[in-house]
């Protein structure tokens, strides 16, 4: 089984002068989740390359497990600092896509044709899409039978609350919680920095850090019960 990670290539947090990227843990518990699975894994970025990591998410007090096994495992850095551009890249070659969050996401990935029309692939031909914390950012302009993909969805994402939290509010280019009500989304939380994923059919959606592992291990858990047949199908 083959899944595809999609990480950001920004790594500057709008106009404040400081850095951004994708959030490590969010990255790594995943990576870990997929490997200890057996899956083949491919990871992508808008650029290629070393995609950048938020500093803050490797302060000492951010640190865990995931990370400190991804720190001793030149293996791992090496697939991260080797990521394919996410032009190119086809659904065909893969059973899933996730996308981890940071605030990275909200700038490169949000309005990306190319992850737009990946997502939109990988949905069409009946396979899960997969996003956490900041990451639904990337759903925003993704359409489905003509309608947001998130419509009429339980959705959730990093909550208003917790955003205003790490007081990023008026930094970002939209609210995540927002926007996905904006789009017709059903958007559910839990209270801030608590682990929460929503499987709703095809579409997986975790709301913060805490939620990286539960979110990769919902995505394997929904491609155990698809079968082959029905991984071809378009239902909903």
């Amino acid at each position: 089984m083959k899944i595809l990670m999609v990480l950001t290539s920004h790594d500057q947090l709008g106009n404040t002068g400081r850095k951004t990227g994708f959030w490590l843990e969010e990255f790594a518990a995943p990576y870990y989740v997929f490997r200890d699975a057996g899956i083949d894994l491919t990871l992508a970025s808008v650029k290629g390359g070393q995609p950048p990591i938020d500093p803050k998410s490797d302060l000492p007090e951010n640190q865990t497990p995931a990370m400190t096994r991804f720190k001793m495992d030149p293996a791992a850095q090496k697939d991260l600092a080797n990521t394919v551009k996410l032009a190119g890249l086809s659904s065909a070659d893969c059973d899933a896509v996730f996308y981890p969050g940071g605030h990275g996401p909200m700038w490169d990935l949000a309005d990306n044709r190319d992850s737009i029309a990946l997502i939109e692939s990988f949905y069409n031909s009946g396979k899960p899409v997969a996003a956490v914390c900041h990451a639904p950012a990337a759903l925003h302009r993704v359409m489905y039978q003509g309608a947001p993909i998130v419509k009429g969805k339980r959705v959730t994402g990093f909550a208003n609350s917790e955003e205003e939290e790490v007081q990023l509010t008026h930094v970002v280019p939209f609210l995540v919680e927002d926007e996905l009500k904006r789009l017709g989304g059903i958007f559910e939380k839990a209270p801030n920095w608590q682990s929460f994923v929503i499987t709703d059919g095809r579409l997986i959606t975790g709301q913060n850090p805490a939620s990286s592992t539960a979110g990769a291990q919902a995505l394997l858990e929904l491609l155990s019960h698809m079968q082959p047949a029905t991984r071809d199908s378009t239902a909903a």
